[in-house]
């Protein structure tokens, strides 16, 4: 008698057949390759706002790692033409005004330069679970389902992290550990770029990420 194969190593495999069933569009069938070895792409995006349902990108950037290099020169920057147009508060986040903004892409055009820059690739982010959410309403009517790579969330590895140096009384469910951006990247000693700039977000996760799979001995 064959023993049974563990849902580890037929679930993959089923995962992959329903949402290549699923794929709108054949031409993106390469994002469900399997990925190169040692290399995942950190993602950033700009926003008019926090509201995944009624707020537009702005802007969109990506770069490649591979191993514990970050690939500047393989980078994406994309800007984007809102439909709705850029409202002061955000402006003064962002920097992006709206005659900064009018030779931009499409958001659905963005999103296909993306996801052939990605490829299969892991994701990498800070509170990446936003930008894909964002990401994905341009997407699905491309793709008939969201972004299908996998992802990794930089302030997950940095809970983890600090959560392996707190002493046992203090490990415990919900531990108090701060993960903002700022504190994080100054714990790792890692440098601060100028926030809320996509590329420059990008290349932070991208540096936090290389530094925590480090300190983890991956």
């Amino acid at each position: 008698m064959k023993a049974a194969l563990s849902p580890s190593r037929w679930w993959p495999a089923l995962k992959r057949e329903w949402l290549l069933y699923h794929l709108g569009d054949p031409a993106f069938r390469f994002m469900f390759e399997p990925p190169p070895d040692n290399e995942w792409v950190s993602l950033d995006c700009e926003t008019t706002g926090l509201n995944v349902r009624s707020d537009e990108i702005v802007s969109i950037a990506a770069v490649r790692i591979v191993g514990n290099r970050i690939m500047s020169s393989e980078r994406l920057e994309l800007l984007v033409r809102p439909e709705h147009g850029v409202s002061a508060q955000s402006v003064r986040i962002h920097r992006l005004r709206e005659r900064d903004l009018a030779e931009g892409l499409p958001i659905e055009e963005a999103g296909k330069r993306l996801m052939h820059f990605i490829g299969s690739r892991t994701l990498v982010g800070y509170y990446l679970e936003f930008d894909i959410a964002m990401l994905n309403r341009a997407i699905w009517p491309l793709l008939g389902q969201g972004l299908p790579q996998p992802r990794i969330e930089v302030s997950s590895l940095y809970y983890d992290h600090k959560f392996r140096q707190l002493p046992p009384y203090q490990q415990q469910a919900n531990a108090d550990i701060d993960l903002r951006f700022a504190t994080m990247m100054h714990d790792l000693g890692l440098p601060l770029r100028d926030a809320h700039d996509a590329l420059n977000d990008a290349v932070m996760a991208a540096l936090a990420f290389i530094k925590l799979r480090q300190l983890r001995g991956d």
